[in-house]
């Protein structure tokens, strides 16, 4: 499944203050790119998705004695959780299932993002300007008695540290399984 990138060309041209129609042609690959980028960095897609998961509960204190963790984030709703194809009552809170049972869970989950979030949407037109204003990847550039000389985090679409800060929040937990 390709997945549309994460803004448009009319957002970078608002973004880069500039005409539309002056966006280098090469502006949809780049917002293609950086969009793949941030996804394999958050570890998450960004759009709003269906799965059917099988988790294993772990044993806690309290009323419903089962809990496991919803391995993607945001939990919208869940739609259904069985065992055996036998629907179990559980209580949900954030993206934990508390259950009466230790057996292994079907578990039917609706979660992601109705829109791109603000922050992640600031990344991907960061990352693409960079690219687009530094074409060549240079480094420096000299011109008779001028010289410019760009940042390390120019060069390439690549994120930088404050960028992987601010994707580090949407990563999704890893699935807790129990081996017996």
């Amino acid at each position: 499944m390709s997945l549309p990138p994460l803004a448009t060309p009319a957002q970078l041209a608002e973004w880069m203050q500039i005409p539309e129609d002056s966006l280098p042609a090469s502006a949809s690959t780049v917002l293609e790119t950086a969009s793949a980028i941030i996804r394999r960095e958050a570890r998450q897609n960004f759009a709003r998705t269906t799965s059917t998961y099988t988790l294993y509960p772990l044993p806690i204190n309290g009323r419903w004695g089962y809990a496991a963790d919803i391995p993607t984030r945001p939990v919208v709703s869940v739609d259904d959780v069985t065992v055996d194809g036998v629907p179990v009552a559980y209580g949900l809170r954030r993206d934990r299932l508390f259950v009466g049972t230790c057996a292994p869970l079907s578990v039917t989950v609706t979660y992601g993002y109705g829109g791109v979030p603000g922050d992640v949407l600031a990344v991907a037109l960061t990352a693409a300007q960079r690219v687009l204003s530094n074409p060549g990847d240079l480094r420096q550039e000299t011109v008779g008695s001028m010289s410019m000389t760009y940042a390390a985090e120019t060069i390439g679409v690549s994120l930088s540290p404050a960028d992987k800060d601010l994707l580090a929040d949407y990563r999704r937990r890893a699935l807790m399984v129990r081996l017996t």
